[in-house]
């Protein structure tokens, strides 16, 4: 299970995620203050992003222990992905509407690109889980002549 490397890339990219859930990727200064908001801070409900960002920990989570179900963790995979292009999706949404309601200036940190990270290594995991199903199925091929 976690011998395969895999199970490292999503590992890797499940902690990616839970770091973005506690570190805010975007910050904000609206007119009438001078310092750094968080886009958590705001009036507005981002519930949205802390749902996709645990999906996406969650699913890498799950996907380690699916490690007999080849074609069922890649299947993950690819809605994981998805996933974090929907995270990205969202709070470009969420920062538009905070720049049009309060007039805020945005500024990106550094955990803005967790997501992409975690997504990246999610593929490279899903490479190498259809490389070991292949591996699988001509060992299986082989087999049976």
């Amino acid at each position: 299970m976690i011998q395969r490397i895999q199970s490292l890339y999503l590992l890797l990219a499940a902690v990616c995620a839970v770091i973005t859930l506690f570190v805010t990727p975007v910050s904000l200064v609206l007119p009438d203050e001078t310092a750094l908001r968080s886009i958590y801070s705001l009036d507005m409900s981002v519930w949205g992003l802390y749902v996709i960002i645990g999906v996406i920990a969650a699913l890498a989570l799950i996907d380690i222990f699916l490690f007999k179900k080849r074609v069922l963790q890649a299947r993950l995979n690819i809605f994981t992905v998805v996933a974090c292009l929907g995270f990205y999706a969202l709070l470009a949404m969420y920062v538009w509407f905070a720049v049009q309601r309060f007039g805020a200036e945005w500024y990106i940190n550094w955990s803005a690109g967790l997501p992409l990270i975690a997504m990246v290594l999610v593929l490279m995991a899903t490479r190498a889980i259809l490389k070991d199903e292949a591996a699988v199925r001509a060992a299986w091929s082989g087999r049976l002549r």
